[in-house]
């Protein structure tokens, strides 16, 4: 929990017992200023900094930078490492990271690219977090292909992109993907069921599911009927949003009309009732599933026995884990789970 009010209130009583803050002190005061979005508070703080002789630290000034960005105040928080370069200060990563982040947040895109140019050309050790931050805002821009370019760049550079970089893409080129459907839409294209299912996938990763359930409902109402991998996507939704009722409901539906519902279903739901602890009805999947005639793999085990382990069901685990062994599956991505837990 972040109770900066608290934290101010403390450090004003160590003043009332005649205890003198020292720089790290006072400059957690300013963070908790800026979070508060009191930043003038913050630079008072500054002034009492200056008045008792110490001597601002980097990290004092880049937090005030951040107070500065946090209101959109992107004009004062370039005078501020302006007036750090002149008083002596060499902006570090942090510090130009902050304001690259903050001229993204209000649109200022293309002067972050222009700052990042500036840094690549200085001494700076530009690190994934710079780059995914440009990349990010290009996204947002709508221009997928200047990110996908920066990435490239990135690459080539030796920086590997990591989660936020590739989610920030996702989240871009399904931007892009909606606009052509709507096109399609416009220009009496009928899209065909990989079109729907691709659009539902994609609202699915942002947790938009009320886009994908319409999405869905459209591809019902324009006769376009869905197949297994449309409503597994949908109840993989579900289950990752821990709405396993409505996951549930799906999979019923999708059988009550006639579908059979492949392994990645089962193993999908059955992740599901895991991920909220619903033990018993796990189990009565699983054999469902077998008297269906649909054969567990070695992600429905690992699944199963995660589920196990997390809700201490030991002898069921150490069962399960033997059947898989007698069956000879290939239980490699089982040890992991069952080397961690096993001594619980």
């Amino acid at each position: 929990m972040k109770h900066y009010s608290v934290v101010i209130t403390l450090i004003q009583r160590m003043e009332s017992f005649g205890i003198s803050p020292d720089i790290y002190t006072l400059t957690v005061l300013i963070n908790c200023y800026c979070h508060l979005n009191r930043v003038n508070f913050g630079f008072s703080v500054l002034s009492t900094i200056l008045k008792l002789g110490y001597l601002p630290t980097q990290t004092t000034l880049t937090t005030l930078l951040k107070g500065l960005c946090l209101q959109g105040d992107i004009s004062g928080a370039v005078s501020l490492v302006e007036e750090m370069e002149n008083e002596g200060y060499q902006p570090d990563a942090v510090t130009c990271g902050t304001l690259l982040n903050g001229l993204c947040k209000i649109g200022q895109t293309g002067v972050a690219i222009r700052l990042l140019r500036k840094l690549e050309k200085g001494n700076f050790e530009l690190n994934v977090v710079l780059y995914s931050t440009v990349i990010d805002s290009l996204c947002k821009d709508r221009l997928v292909n200047d990110a996908l370019n920066l990435l490239s760049e990135m690459r080539s550079k030796g920086i590997q992109p990591n989660l936020v970089t590739y989610n920030s893409l996702v989240q871009g080129m399904f931007t892009k993907a909606k606009e052509v459907f709507d096109v399609m839409i416009q220009r009496g294209i009928d899209p065909n069921i990989y079109t729907y299912n691709s659009l539902i996938d994609g609202y699915c990763l942002q947790n938009r599911l009320d886009e994908a359930v319409k999405t869905f409902n459209l591809m019902v109402e324009k006769g376009c009927s869905p197949n297994v991998f449309s409503y597994t996507i949908l109840i993989n939704g579900y289950c990752k949003s821990k709405k396993i009722d409505e996951a549930k409901r799906l999979f019923h539906e999708m059988s009550n009309k006639g579908m059979i519902p492949n392994v990645v279903t089962y193993n999908t739901l059955i992740g599901g009732l895991c991920r909220v602890e619903r033990v018993r009805t796990t189990l009565e999947l699983f054999n469902t599933m077998r008297a269906c005639g649909q054969h567990p793999d070695s992600q429905t085990y690992g699944t199963l026995l995660d589920g196990f382990f997390k809700n201490r069901r030991i002898a069921e685990a150490m069962a399960l884990f033997l059947e898989m062994e007698e069956k000879k599956l290939d239980h490699k991505q089982c040890w992991g789970t069952y080397n961690c837990k096993r001594n619980l």
